[in-house]
């Protein structure tokens, strides 16, 4: 079993330029379909993790019209609803480089509890005299549960889009005076 850490004492503020929120979903039954949100925000303070992605930084860019389709009401609805919101109940960082974090994601307005495994880099200085460590997260969730409900049937049966998201977080923190 694994020995779990200290989590953080202090602050660290995730670095934008190396940090990331992603997913990805299997699209017509055989392939699947990644995108990733760039825009994003994050805060390890004592052990509390909390991160927001702003919707509008998604990777996808064209067609337009598939890019307005998967920010408008079937999906993202990002006119009233711009970022993804996550606040950690727990952060369990463990000697062994495994990471346990459970928290409550929210996406259009609709809050679920989630559960994200994934692995810990310890901090250490980095090239520039700052302390950085690096959390990498993966979480499975149902589209549905936060009102994503569109789909097409394919013509042998199923559907265009799977339910199951598989959600991933890459975090770069650097440490704060």
């Amino acid at each position: 079993m694994a020995t779990a850490t200290t989590p953080f004492a202090g602050t660290y503020v995730a670095d934008p330029v190396h940090s990331s929120f992603g997913f990805a979903v299997r699209y017509q039954g055989v392939s699947i379909f990644r995108g990733t949100l760039s825009a994003v925000t994050a805060t390890l303070t004592d052990g509390r993790l909390d991160g927001v992605a702003e919707v509008e930084s998604i990777s996808i860019r064209t067609p337009e019209q598939f890019r307005a389709h998967v920010l408008g009401p079937e999906f993202f609805d990002t006119q009233n609803h711009p970022e993804l919101r996550f606040v950690s109940s727990d952060v369990q960082l463990h000697e062994d480089g495994t990471a346990v974090v459970d928290g409550e994601l929210t996406i259009k307005g609709i809050t679920r509890p989630v559960h994200a495994t994934g692995t810990w880099i310890a901090s250490a200085p980095d090239a520039f005299g700052r302390t950085r460590g690096h959390l990498q997260l993966e979480a499975v969730v149902d589209r549905t549960g936060f009102d994503m409900n569109w789909n097409a049937p394919l013509p042998a049966g199923g559907n265009a889009l799977a339910n199951e998201v598989t959600l991933t977080a890459d975090l770069s923190l650097v440490e704060q005076s």
